[in-house]
């Protein structure tokens, strides 16, 4: 049957709008199936995108002409830069969004687009013919075939929700999950598992006594997410904080054994970065309050999100504790907090570039790959829809290496390490994070997507012009110099050495502020701050980026020796059992992958090389003979 579809994408979460707008920008007929389509662009938990690490991953997306950093730039309503007192390599943007704003703003998007056709419809199956990936079946039975397929679940896998003893089928309040599609997937034999994940109770914010509330404000100085963005577009607003408090902490003790969690309902794990108010309350039981953000979802809604007490507790209990806490006596819950529980797979069954190793053409995306949060789904979609339309071209395969960006970070650490919780970003997993900071992204990323075809014309011109305009600003300011004299003179405090310095090594200087430079020098004062920032950074992180990158050329040349697909791991004496069976499940591609599984030995990577160059060998051989 001939393909009607170069790619379809199965799900309208983030992973799969990223996915189908990536793969149509490659210039693929492109299919998206989602179960509502007035859903597409939904943010099922918090209303806020960025973060630290996470932030890094949405600059990375949007450096490859990805959508998710324009859209949140559009529909910001709080934009703060974390860790701004810290240095630049772990300093991450993060605003808070307008939830409807974002969601139209997905939607008008995707209309946009002119190889990508949506279809509001249920997958119940998918067709795997001869161990590749060639369509799908829809609700009604009917067929419809693709050269690749990308699967995007999110939570709607075998989804259960949980409220207290309550439970119910449902891939998030609202909406059914995927039964069928779900037990398709067992019947690939694919290796499957169960994790959890959870969301607060939302508030009614008029009726919160926001006179005892703290705020915490916008910046001053928004940090955007696109490169494209220039400024605000929406009204900037505040978030409350508040406390839990003693009452609160007694009320979730008293009635534990009604949480999902710990009543005995749920036994999969979930994100230990995230943990529910009740998992709070017993793991960090000397504490007597935890933080609460009231963040408003909206400029045109009175919804909140209270941040920081996601639960699977009943209802009558969550109105309890909710009304214990400074400032919400009052407070009225418009949607219950819930815990909800959905199927998986290990992401050592996938390649580097996304795809299922069993199943040509079969990509997965997001939370089905064991993964939590908005960015770091749209990043696998977004790589995962360049390389569904890259096989369907017949293009050689993408993939970002760790040196090269927080996205390759993600993979890596997916497809080699697998899951024991629901993954989740952060700038500690990243060996070369001092290489790859927010503010750099475009100048790591989007050279390649322009040389990989999935950049746009308008994003490879701004590119051109902000290189040169990079390039402008530094030769500017390195041609600006003052002895230590001449800076004593002009009132900068430096070190009489007799050195001369110039701009760039003044603005370095953690006492001496940019005002008092231009002061010197007015001539720099129509330079782009941002550009000049960039370029303090580097010049900061200089020394350090250079030994980094030794460390990065020896990894290089550890990717450089491939492992063949046909190794036998299980022949190779001296390796121990438990390593064996991760060497067999990873199944890595070249030594530096081998080196990153947990557990791997300088004895056992010896071996694996000698058994390389055995194989390189007798390949060498079988080719002379037929020679």
């Amino acid at each position: 049957m001939k393909p009607q579809y170069d790619v379809i994408v199965i799900g309208g979460g983030h992973a799969g709008v990223e996915a189908a707008m990536a793969a149509e920008r490659m210039g693929v007929q492109t299919l998206l199936i989602t179960h509502k389509t007035s859903m597409l662009g939904e943010m099922s938990c918090n209303p806020a995108i960025g973060g630290l690490g996470k932030g890094h991953l949405v600059r990375e997306i949007d450096a490859l002409d990805g959508v998710m950093g324009l859209a949140a730039d559009l529909s910001g309503i709080q934009f703060r830069l974390l860790n701004r007192s810290k240095g630049a390599a772990v300093q991450g943007p993060r605003t808070q969004i307008d939830r409807q704003v974002y969601k139209s703003t997905i939607q008008k998007m995707i209309k946009e687009r002119i190889n990508l056709t949506v279809l509001e419809k249920e997958v119940v199956d998918v067709i795997v013919q001869r161990d590749s990936a060639t369509g799908v079946i829809i609700s009604g039975g009917i067929k419809i075939y693709c050269s690749a397929l990308i699967l995007t679940t999110g939570t709607f896998l075998k989804g259960t929700i949980h409220i207290g003893k309550e439970k119910r089928s449902g891939g998030r309040i609202g909406d059914k999950a995927s039964e069928s599609l779900a037990e398709k997937l067992y019947s690939l034999n694919l290796p499957m598992g169960r994790l959890k994940t959870g969301t607060p109770p939302r508030i009614d914010g008029n009726t919160i006594d926001w006179d005892l509330i703290e705020f915490q404000e916008a910046d001053t100085d928004p940090s955007f997410f696109s490169f494209f963005t220039k400024s605000c577009k929406l009204k900037q607003v505040s978030c409350g904080i508040t406390y839990t408090n003693e009452k609160t902490h007694s009320i979730i003790r008293d009635n534990l054994e009604k949480s999902a969690m710990y009543g005995g309902s749920i036994t999969s794990l979930g994100p230990r970065y995230c943990p529910s108010i009740e998992d709070k309350i017993v793991r960090f039981s000397n504490k007597e309050s935890h933080q609460i953000f009231l963040e408003p979802e909206g400029l045109n809604t009175d919804v909140v999100y209270p941040n920081g007490i996601s639960t699977s507790l009943p209802i009558d209990v969550q109105k309890k504790y909710v009304n214990s806490i400074l400032g919400l006596e009052r407070a009225k819950i418009i949607q219950p907090g819930y815990a909800i529980e959905y199927d998986f797979i290990d992401p050592r069954s996938l390649t580097p570039w996304l795809e299922l190793k069993k199943i040509k053409g079969f990509f997965l995306a997001g939370q089905i790959n064991g993964t939590t949060g908005y960015e770091e789904a749209a990043g696998q979609g977004l790589l995962a829809g360049l390389n569904a339309a890259l096989f369907v071209q017949g293009k050689k395969n993408f993939s970002v290496r760790r040196d090269e960006g927080y996205l390759g970070v993600m993979i890596d650490d997916l497809v080699t390490k697998g899951v024991k919780e629901p993954y989740r970003m952060f700038t500690s997993r990243a060996e070369y994070r001092l290489c790859l900071r927010a503010d750099n992204a475009d100048q790591r990323l989007t050279q390649v997507g322009i040389n990989l075809g999935c950049v746009s014309i308008s994003r490879e011109k701004l590119f051109i012009e902000a290189k040169n305009l990079l390039t402008f600003t530094k030769k500017t300011l390195e041609a600006l110099f003052l002895t230590s004299n001449q800076a004593k003179k002009n009132g900068l405090i430096v070190k009489m050495d007799g050195k001369t310095r110039n701009a760039i090594e003044y603005l370095a200087s953690e006492v001496i502020t940019y005002d008092k430079i231009i002061s010197i020098w007015p001539e720099i004062k129509d330079l782009d701050l941002t550009l000049v920032t960039k370029i303090v950074n580097d010049y900061k992180y200089s020394f350090y980026i250079e030994r980094q990158k030794k460390e990065i050329q020896k990894m290089k040349r550890d990717e450089a020796i491939g492992i063949p697909s046909n190794i036998e791991y299980e022949n190779i004496n001296g390796i121990s059992n438990e390593l064996l069976s991760k060497l067999q499940k990873v199944r890595p591609i070249n030594l530096a992958q081998a080196l990153r599984i947990d557990g791997m030995t300088p004895a056992a990577i010896t071996l694996i090389l000698f058994n390389i160059r055995k194989l390189e060998r007798l390949n060498h051989s079988k080719k002379q003979k037929i020679a």
